[in-house]
């Protein structure tokens, strides 16, 4: 029986992560032409397009128009697309994904506190200045709250989870920006993101941590109260997990892609 285009498509992937394993293909690496793909694997074209997609689905690559196809270089990725199916399914509530917000990112913060070098601590800043240019406009304040979380997750040194909060962060960023209008207090919360953007040029571990747990807190309660919910409290940061990481590991500059701002990184401080 001729094998499907779903099983040759698999022989692709499969292919390319034998390379991988063996470290004949590393981050930034052109793949050859679909042409010798299909050649050297004996299948049809068709299939090594439709392996090629599958792999370029999950972050392991990526098509760079006329210059062809290659291993994703920087740090990994995780797409928003399975959550958001999911966030649909089951109707994730915003009390869960706060709650989600707070299990990765306070302890992030207390990371990024122990770890940012002096670049990530220059970029988090001008996301600071970017959301006190932007009170007038909650669309681009948004856009800079969004890259803030995902700049000190980068921060954080730790790719798994930079690469959580930046799959966390897009979900949160679709579901935000239907409501952002609503007249929350852009002002307080700038004023929130620049308290933890001070303690971690501070290397203060224990006040970043606390400084993201209050911030999480009254963002949650400020939606809730755009909403409706004139009920909503706020949860207590001392109900928080914590996160401690080993002050022995090493600063990895896992920088996840954050555009800057045209803002200097210095008016934030």
């Amino acid at each position: 029986m001729k094998p499907t285009e779903g099983v040759t498509a698999e022989i692709v992937v499969q292919h390319v992560r034998s390379l991988i394993e063996r470290g004949e293909l590393r981050p930034g690496d052109r793949l050859p032409p679909e042409r010798e793909l299909a050649v050297q694997l004996g299948v049809s074209r068709p299939s090594v397009r439709a392996g090629l997609r599958s792999l370029a689905a999950i972050g392991i690559l990526q098509t760079r128009h006329g210059a062809g196809t290659f291993i994703t270089d920087g740090p990994p990725t995780l797409g928003s697309e399975p959550l958001s199916f999911l966030a649909a399914l089951h109707g994730f509530t915003r009390d869960e994904m706060f709650e989600a917000r707070r299990a990765l990112e306070v302890g992030v913060a207390g990371l990024a506190a122990e770890r940012a070098t002096d670049e990530q601590i220059a970029t988090i800043a001008e996301e600071v200045t970017g959301m006190f240019a932007s009170l007038d406009d909650p669309q681009a304040f948004l856009v800079h709250d969004i890259r803030f979380h995902r700049a000190v997750a980068a921060a954080s040194g730790n790719p798994i989870l930079a690469s959580l909060v930046e799959m966390v962060s897009a979900l949160f960023y679709e579901q935000r920006r239907k409501t952002v209008e609503n007249g929350r207090d852009l002002k307080q919360a700038a004023q929130a993101h620049r308290a933890i953007y001070h303690a971690i040029r501070a290397h203060d571990v224990k006040r970043a941590r606390a400084a993201m747990a209050e911030h999480l807190s009254a963002a949650q309660q400020a939606q809730a109260l755009e909403n409706g919910d004139a009920a909503a409290a706020p949860v207590p940061a001392a109900a928080l997990p914590t996160f401690d990481a080993p002050a022995h590991r090493s600063r990895r500059a896992a920088r996840m892609p954050v555009s800057p701002s045209a803002s200097s990184p210095t008016s934030a401080r």
